[in-house]
């Protein structure tokens, strides 16, 4: 048990370096290392833990750290992560012993040759005292940043946004893991895949089910395409573009295609093109589309969609879907590195990226076509703003109304969901239609 455990929190430390050190995305880098790796199914559910469970305190971790460690940067960058990824356990994991998890980081520190006596003096100082108490920070925007693992920026930004309650509501859901979410196929198998899988309904989507956790790719019915893995919040896009099947569509921004396919879905003598600038991105598209059987109504193309127009000209789509390159903060539950990897600045040169590549594929829109704008974004800038820039830019587009049975995620027209209401993505969704 002790060496598995051991492998387990080895493999979890060498993803956190991946990730804190050397850029790598978490989910990428923690898939690539489980997919590769024999240990069991229950301890690779608790590297994941681990791992996600680390970066997404880290701030809080590195406030309690920075109490018994003098110069953190004197540190090699593995000791620091050790000593984080231990930490974490001794706060979070309730049913692992202290001595445990004090033993294992000093095995760990001796198979990497050392820092052994140094990770063990610290984390005995860790258990043995009482840790200092974050709610005597005294500015407010601080305090919260540590309490929650969040940036300053981030904390600041989303109270203005959404005022300090519901703020405070969508950071404490941030802390809580990502549901596993699924769109199952065929509407009338919903209830069947419900008992099957042993999920529950979606409140958000019809065709949803989700579970507090679950290896929903690892199944059956993934496998036969009865179901695909899919946020709940994102499956409200294609509906709401009310596809007949004979339509030109396009998916400007599709890559992974989880959309795509869904879009596909729809069609019957129509098509959907799908866009992305890379080919690997082009091929999981394709894969996606060969799985749930709709290869034949799916067209790959690599293309840069503000380069739509020049490619493809006027009045060559009957519906569009922009789902734009944005911040992904709506996603911090289950991309918990994004935060470090953001400030403010980029909400500004982001909103300019949407607003070239909406300006751009309008052009290509029949009249009385309809163009869809997502985003998996919460901020003002990415969303609200944009809607209102391209109106002002666009008078021949009109504000489509869009309803949804759930009224508290409808906000002037739009779809705006926050991560607080539902254990959902954040997300965002707009919809205009071309008048003249």
């Amino acid at each position: 048990m002790v060496n598995k455990k051991e492998t387990a929190r080895g493999l979890a430390l060498m993803v956190l370096g991946q990730v804190l050190t050397e850029g790598a995305y978490s989910n990428i880098a923690l898939n690539h290392a489980l997919t590769s790796s024999s240990l069991s199914e229950k301890d690779k559910g608790f590297v994941t833990e681990l791992v996600y469970g680390t970066v997404m305190r880290k701030i809080t971790l590195e406030w309690y750290l920075s109490h018994v460690i003098e110069d953190r940067n004197r540190l090699d960058s593995w000791v620091y992560h050790l000593l984080m990824l231990s930490l974490y356990q001794i706060l979070y994991l309730e049913n692992i012993p202290n001595h445990a998890i004090v033993n294992e980081a000093v095995e760990l520190a001796k198979k990497r040759r050392g820092a052994y006596k140094f990770v063990n003096a610290v984390l005995r100082k860790l258990v043995d005292n009482k840790l200092p108490d974050v709610t005597t920070i005294k500015r407010k925007n601080k305090r919260l940043s540590i309490q929650y693992s969040l940036p300053v920026w981030l904390v600041k930004k989303l109270i203005e946004e959404y005022g300090e309650g519901r703020a405070m509501k969508i950071f404490e859901s941030l802390l809580s893991r990502n549901k596993a979410s699924i769109r199952v196929i065929n509407s009338q198998e919903v209830e069947l895949l419900k008992q099957e899988m042993q999920a529950e309904q979606s409140l958000l989507s019809d065709v949803g089910l989700v579970k507090q956790k679950g290896h929903f790719a690892g199944t059956k019915a993934f496998t036969e395409g009865r179901i695909t893995i899919q946020d709940e919040s994102s499956q409200l896009v294609a509906p709401l573009l009310q596809l007949q099947g004979d339509e030109a569509v396009l998916d400007a921004c599709a890559a992974p295609g989880g959309k795509t396919v869904h879009l596909a879905s729809y069609l019957t003598t129509g098509s959907v093109t799908a866009l992305d600038l890379y080919d690997h991105k082009l091929a999981l598209i394709e894969q996606n589309a060969e799985r749930l059987g709709v290869a034949d109504k799916v067209i790959t193309k690599r293309l840069d969609a503000r380069q739509v127009f020049q490619e493809f000209g006027a009045d060559a789509f009957d519906k569009i879907l922009v789902d734009a390159p944005c911040s992904g903060i709506g996603l911090l539950r289950r991309k918990p590195d994004i935060k470090y990897n953001k400030e403010i600045a980029d909400f500004t040169a982001l909103q300019q990226v949407q607003l070239e590549i909406l300006d751009n594929v309008c052009q290509s829109l029949r009249k009385g076509g309809i163009m869809t704008y997502s985003t998996c974004t919460i901020v003002a800038e990415e969303n609200a703003q944009v809607v209102k820039a391209f109106l002002a830019q666009h008078p021949n587009f009109r504000q489509v109304t869009l309803e949804h049975k759930r009224k508290d995620i409808l906000q002037d027209g739009c779809i705006l969901i926050t991560p607080e209401l539902y254990g959902s993505d954040g997300f965002f969704i707009s919809q205009f239609q071309r008048i003249s």
